[in-house]
């Protein structure tokens, strides 16, 4: 038997996908029409022996957490449970902490996915490579180029057994082309050097800080394992660690732009995995170019003109002549006649007037350069909001015949005139 956890984060993270993580929680927006982990989870659903999926994580378990677990248990058969962490333990001290859970019923090997990633998730292949090779643990790579490879973990590989020789995170300069995919199948015995870690920082912490009555002998921050620098840098070299190397597709999903890009790749991957969730041309319709997802309950005029690249959510209005390229709609908003947009993300519940126009400036990866990844830059620089896409919070209110551009509109504004390239508070 299989298991598979997803490591879902907090609050605490996510930042960079603000405004819109302040109505969900980050691994529930839509992409591509359908909650980010719902991709995931449908991957780990189709690996034949799967019995049980863990979400991890330091969220509070609330109504549309609830509720999307209750609805995914029943659409995929499989048990979907929540383990809410008591602090933020990092990305293996959840692992530990819940090592009991995952063990249960004595699982073959388990999957460890990260919850902000987009891939085609080749979780079948991993697992013939593992049973061919067992070891405890097995990492995802692909390739990037030399300036991209330094914002991920990096693998130096030996080509022949492609064990994992060294392993950096974010390395200062250049080591590998390989990059760590956030995406992982683990042996049982994998979590043994996890206890190692927890033991050694509860050594360190006893040498430095005294303990507190309210700690119940735990060493404040003991529970902290981060695989990335803790578990992989350490064991490196050692005959544990192997990598599994991927050409499909993959990228983070670290801020709304790369959602925004991650939609589009899944998006074309429906073509092969769920051609019935893209809209195809008809006659009375709306023009479709491309690759376009419309949820049955959007109401579209016929003289609408969508895509490529175009997700459309529950309860959506969009009027007679819009036009919509590289953009998300976010559940009951409304497009009235003749508005545009374009590289975009509307918030839930907001209105763009007619005749107005929202646009912004997408950060895609070099289209020349095969290896290249989704660029997560910082906002801002010198002080100023770099071109991006633009987004518009939750119940944002634009009036007719108005220009957004490159901008960020925090919810519930209503706006009365135009913008660019600005931060609306």
């Amino acid at each position: 038997m299989l298991k598979a956890v997803i490591l879902i984060g907090g609050p605490q993270k996510g930042t960079r996908f603000r405004p819109l993580s302040f109505e969900v929680p980050k691994p529930l927006f839509p992409v591509a029409g359908v909650p980010m982990i719902q991709h995931h989870i449908e991957a780990c659903a189709q690996v034949s022996g799967m019995q049980e999926i863990l979400l991890i994580g330091f969220y509070q378990p609330d109504e549309p957490l609830i509720r999307f677990l209750e609805s995914a248990q029943q659409e995929f058969h499989l048990p979907i449970r929540y383990l809410q962490e008591f602090a933020p333990l990092g990305t293996g001290g959840g692992l530990y902490h819940f090592r009991d859970q995952i063990l249960a019923g004595g699982p073959e090997a388990f999957f460890v996915l990260n919850a902000d990633v987009c891939s085609d998730f080749p979780l079948g292949a991993m697992l013939a490579a593992h049973r061919r090779q067992p070891r405890p643990f097995l990492l995802l790579g692909t390739t990037a180029n030399r300036t991209q490879s330094l914002n991920y973990g990096c693998i130096v590989e030996n080509p022949q057994t492609h064990e994992v020789l060294h392993y950096v995170e974010k390395p200062s300069t250049f080591v590998s082309d390989i990059i760590n995919c956030g995406i992982y199948l683990f042996s049982p015995e994998a979590l043994k050097p996890l206890r190692d870690v927890f033991q050694r920082n509860q050594q360190e912490r006893q040498l430095y800080l005294p303990l507190r009555e309210d700690t119940n002998g735990l060493w404040p921050g003991a529970g902290t394992i981060r695989l990335e620098q803790d578990v992989f840098s350490a064991l490196a070299g050692q005959g544990q660690i192997y990598v599994h190397l991927t050409d499909g597709i993959w990228s983070q999903i670290k801020s709304a732009g790369s959602a925004l890009y991650a939609s589009r790749l899944y998006l074309s991957q429906y073509q092969v995995t769920h051609p019935e969730r893209l809209t195809r041309p008809a006659s009375g319709g709306p023009r479709i170019r491309g690759n376009v997802y419309i949820h049955p309950t959007a109401k579209v005029a016929p003289t609408a003109v969508l895509g490529p690249n175009v997700s459309i959510g529950e309860g959506v209005t969009v009027g007679e002549g819009v036009r919509l390229r590289e953009t998300i709609v976010l559940h009951g908003a409304t497009l009235q006649e003749h508005t545009c947009v374009l590289h975009s993300i509307v918030g839930w519940g907001s209105t763009v007037g007619r005749w107005a126009r929202v646009e912004g400036t997408p950060n895609d990866p070099n289209p020349n350069d095969p290896r290249a990844h989704m660029d997560s830059e910082s906002l801002f620089k010198d002080g100023k909001l770099l071109p991006a896409i633009t987004i518009l919070g939750c119940r944002v209110r634009i009036p007719a015949e108005v220009l957004i551009l490159n901008s960020i509109v925090l919810p519930h504004k209503e706006l009365s005139r135009s913008f660019t390239n600005q931060i609306i508070l």
